[in-house]
């Protein structure tokens, strides 16, 4: 098979009926006429469409050398630095198009899968209850019929605490209950799957932490109507299909669920480890998951901040107050953030180096360095935005509002110098939408935790930062004599 259309996704995902649980109730009949769903399925079309433009399609796919099947670029495995360039172009044509507002866009979750197999198969080689084997096909089935994922690494927060051991009848935290000549049995719950049942298969791994439980070590990809399994999806913030009121959340909004386990049957050939700890952190530590997911992330949210420093410029120029030194340091201090994320991509790309089983992987430093900057620059970039607006972002008229008799009213007092009131209040409603609406709010607190705790994440970039050379510097100067 080849790359996929729009039609063709949208209709193996109706197709495939999974069990998504919607405000208490089972979702029947087709999910892309559902109206929580059907502005995020319709702009997931348009991206698999995307890649078939002609104008573009040479930048968004590339062929297979062993079939010559035409294969989206997301899945390349780069070996050169040239290759890393040709998967950030196609990865910004896809957040231009969704103004990096999707971060579970199909070339998300398509990265993952390729970095597990470029090096899953050599790390978990020959140790118990592993099956590189299994990796690589799923990463080739997906590959080659174009599949989209959705993946859940989080366990229920029944107790943060770092001593909590699980101890209930019934299990919380998705478990390994029993294993089979069939495949392993999972029960329990794992959190924030985005597009949860949105997508043909749900990826699920365990991310190290203190005290894991051997029967929660596992990884494994299984398709989304597997039964058993279910998503249990949050409330909606889509606020209505009009692109003028929510020009944002009509289109945007991935929707997150919860995902239960409910003696789902994992095939062998669809697990990758289990019940093994060692392979769960090894995996985290060794392989290029982490080199590959947060340069596609950091290509995306440069793309989502060039689209911030656009509505706060045009806001500012629209109620003229560009003379004001304090709104020129605001925006300032987004222009600041957007340079300093593109310089880091740059850095990432160039020092980027060939890993031990021959694929070039761009440099982690830099990556850990954007991916501790970002949760913090983010909701300020938001605020800006506030400020900026400020009382403007309160008193929207609707667009039913234009289609009435009170439509001069409208026109007269919410005209703004140089643009007409209509205008002016779509602006301010996708100001709005972008950061004080409950997609707008989501937004911000998606990106703070995109990547898990911020202190973590800070923790890990100073363990893994090179510091020796500075230290011996100091050294040799404070052993110096007269």
């Amino acid at each position: 098979m080849s790359i996929i259309n729009g039609r063709d996704f949208i209709e193996r995902l109706n197709k495939m009926e999974n069990e998504i649980w919607f405000d208490g109730e089972k979702i029947k009949g087709k999910i892309s006429e559902h109206p929580a769903f059907k502005g995020i399925l319709k702009t997931k079309a348009s991206l698999y469409d995307l890649q078939n433009s002609q104008d573009i399609k040479n930048e968004m796919t590339f062929l297979l050398p062993e079939n010559q099947n035409t294969i989206g670029l997301s899945y390349l495995q780069p070996k050169t630095k040239e290759d890393l360039k040709r998967r950030r172009k196609m990865i910004e044509h896809w957040a231009r198009h969704t103004h990096g507002m999707m971060g579970r866009s199909p070339d998300y979750m398509n990265t993952v899968i390729m970095s597990f197999a470029s090096s899953t198969a050599y790390i978990l080689k020959g140790k118990e209850n592993c099956f590189p084997e299994n990796i690589q096909s799923v990463f080739e089935n997906a590959r080659e019929n174009d599949l989209t994922f959705t993946h859940t690494f989080i366990t229920p927060q029944v107790n943060r605490s770092e001593s909590y051991f699980e101890n209930t009848k019934e299990p919380i935290s998705a478990k390994v209950i029993e294993r089979n000549e069939k495949g392993i049995v999972i029960k329990g719950a794992r959190l924030l799957a985005t597009q949860g049942g949105l997508t043909d298969e749900v990826f699920v791994y365990t991310a190290p932490h203190r005290f894991l439980d051997p029967e929660e070590a596992f990884a494994f990809s299984i398709p989304s109507n597997t039964k058993g399994l279910k998503f249990i999806c949050r409330e909606s913030f889509v606020g209505g299909e009009s692109f003028f009121n929510h020009p944002l959340s009509s289109r945007y909004e991935e929707m997150d669920s919860i995902v239960v386990f409910d003696h789902v049957l994992v095939p062998w050939d669809r697990v990758f480890f289990y019940d093994n700890v060692e392979a769960s952190t090894d995996f985290m530590l060794h392989s290029s998951f982490h080199h590959f997911a947060t340069h596609q992330v950091l290509i995306r949210q440069i793309v989502k901040t060039e689209f911030i420093l656009g509505v706060a410029e045009l806001l500012v120029n629209t109620i003229n107050v560009s003379g004001f030194q304090h709104i020129q340091e605001k925006l300032s201090e987004i222009i600041i953030g957007l340079e300093t994320m593109k310089a880091l991509l740059e850095k990432a790309e160039n020092d980027s180096e060939m890993d031990e089983w021959g694929f070039m992987r761009p440099s982690i430093i830099p990556l850990q360095v954007a991916s501790n900057i970002f949760p913090k620059i983010y909701p300020r970039f938001s605020e800006i935005i506030q400020i900026i607006g400020a009382s403007g972002m309160i008193s929207l008229p609707t667009e039913s509002a234009f289609d009435s008799e009170i439509r001069s009213e409208l026109d007269q007092y919410l005209q703004a110098d140089g643009m007409n009131a209509e205008n002016r209040v779509k602006l301010f409603r996708l100001a709005w939408d972008l950061t004080m609406s409950s997609f707008g709010t989501r937004q911000t607190q998606y990106e703070r935790y995109f990547f898990g705790d911020p202190i973590r994440l800070s923790s890990n970039l100073y363990k893994s930062y090179i510091k020796d050379k500075h230290v011996e510097e100091i050294r040799g100067l404070l052993n110096q004599k007269n």
